[in-house]
């Protein structure tokens, strides 16, 4: 982000004092000294903006007036076309110019932080390079597809001091999140011993294949419109097919993604960790199984999983996708989601999901915490706090340490699941315990010409 010595709005006021010096006094209008005065706006790019990137930019950023954006990115020609009519159409102008390539947004220094939401293969390295050039960031979830990579990550940002939001969007934009943290934080359930937590798996997303369940692996010619080698980007070249490049593929082809382990994970992993306290640290010892698609599959993530971890502490938690998760909720739960955390204390339980916060004693349900008790932090958006984060320099409501913690989960889970035995996890060191094999396993190795050194 730029800080110049002289802002614009501080030419602006010195420019109205030297006038009022004058025999006659300079009439300035009051917008060029507002809150949401141009001098004051914060101007943004959007970098991968298909369908989920262009939900994030329209719905959470552009109705805030202190933002514009005025550049973003995407391998595909309708896509960012589409993206830069919308925002001018919003801003009554020209001020939003699409580029193909997102290193050349990142080297316009009038943008101050961008928005990322390609695929997940992409997430880091975009946002290593977004840091390099000194750009803040909001990074939709899962985080990467690479531990190794997000140690990157952390060492960039920690260098050029920028501001990094995760797009789980859950600790945000939907209070009862923040108040069943708050809950379990101070001791209404008394001491925690267990959580659950679910989410869909792949089974939810059969039917958006060309041909279910798995996708086609039958090479097409590439459309004109996209960019392929630039959405291969750092993965292993391979041949386009009608599901590879698209949401899907991005999501549930182990070249691009954890699946659903890690895409959905995202969401009820990182309200564990936030109700736990566990933002920098996380369990120390993972045990499960799942299935994977057939060999030779198109999609071939972990499609469907039944994973046990336990903390430093002893709290242990069952994380689970929804097919293995509906007999064991259903079975407390009075209302069923395919997505919630649930925290057990040993004074009852409370459950969050998108939808409401449950618990054992319903009187917990419009308990708020008391003045003195441990207030989380209140914002009414993941992407207004990001903004206001901007401004003020102050950490995000979830940095990124808390997105390298909950994404680590993911990655063990995986892991334990591929090599079928339980895997140690050191915490503090970040490292697992007397398994070379699974250690290989947390990076990957990066397509020429793409670097993270």
């Amino acid at each position: 982000m730029r800080h110049p010595t002289v802002s614009r709005r501080e030419v602006l006021k010195r420019a109205a004092a030297a006038a009022g010096a004058m025999a006659l006094p300079a009439i300035v209008p009051g917008s060029v000294f507002g809150e949401n005065a141009p001098s004051n706006r914060l101007n943004l790019a959007g970098i991968g903006v298909g369908g989920r990137g262009t939900f994030d930019c329209r719905t959470r950023f552009l109705p805030l007036e202190d933002v514009r954006f005025v550049a973003c990115a995407d391998c595909r020609q309708n896509r960012r076309d589409a993206f830069v009519k919308m925002a001018n159409d919003h801003y009554q102008g020209k001020v939003c110019t699409a580029y193909r390539d997102f290193r050349d947004v990142l080297a316009r220094k009038d943008v101050d932080g961008v928005v990322v939401s390609t695929p997940d293969h992409w997430h880091v390295p975009v946002a290593v390079y977004a840091a390099r050039a000194g750009k803040d960031m909001y990074v939709e979830k899962p985080l990467g597809i690479a531990m190794a990579w997000e140690w990157k990550l952390r060492e960039a940002v920690a260098e050029h001091k920028c501001v990094f939001q995760y797009g789980t969007q859950q600790r945000g934009d939907q209070k009862q999140f923040r108040r069943a943290c708050e809950l379990v934080r101070n001791g209404y359930i008394g001491q925690i011993q267990r959580v659950d937590a679910w989410c869909p798996d792949m089974s939810s997303q059969y039917s958006e294949a060309s041909v279910p369940p798995y996708g086609s692996t039958k090479p097409i010619d590439v459309p004109a419109e996209l960019d392929y080698e630039m959405w291969i980007g750092p993965a292993p070249m391979k041949p386009y097919t009608a599901d590879r490049a698209t949401c899907f593929g991005g999501w549930h082809i182990y070249d691009y993604a954890l699946g659903f382990v890690a895409g959905w994970g995202a969401h009820p992993l990182d309200i564990a960790q936030w109700g736990l306290d566990m933002d920098n640290s996380g369990p120390v010892r993972y045990e499960g199984t799942g299935k994977i698609p057939p060999k030779g599959s198109l999609w071939d993530t972990v499609e469907s999983w039944d994973v046990h971890c336990e903390y430093a502490n002893g709290v242990k938690m069952h994380f689970m996708g929804e097919r293995v998760a509906k007999p064991v909720v259903n079975a407390y739960h009075p209302a069923w989601e395919d997505h919630g955390t649930t925290f057990f204390g040993t004074e009852g339980w409370v459950s969050v999901n998108r939808n409401a916060l449950y618990a054992s004693d319903k009187k917990l349900q419009k308990t708020q915490p008391k003045p003195e008790e441990i207030h989380l932090t209140t914002t009414t958006s993941q992407a207004r706090n990001f903004v206001d984060c901007m401004k003020s320099r102050k950490p995000t409501i979830n940095p990124l340490e808390s997105a390298i913690r909950s994404d680590t989960i993911s990655h063990l889970s995986d892991l334990c699941i591929r090599l079928g035995r339980p895997i140690q996890w050191d915490p503090q060191k970040e490292q697992i315990v007397n398994d070379a094999e699974a250690t290989k396993l947390l990076n990957r190795p990066l397509r020429e010409p793409w670097k993270l050194d």
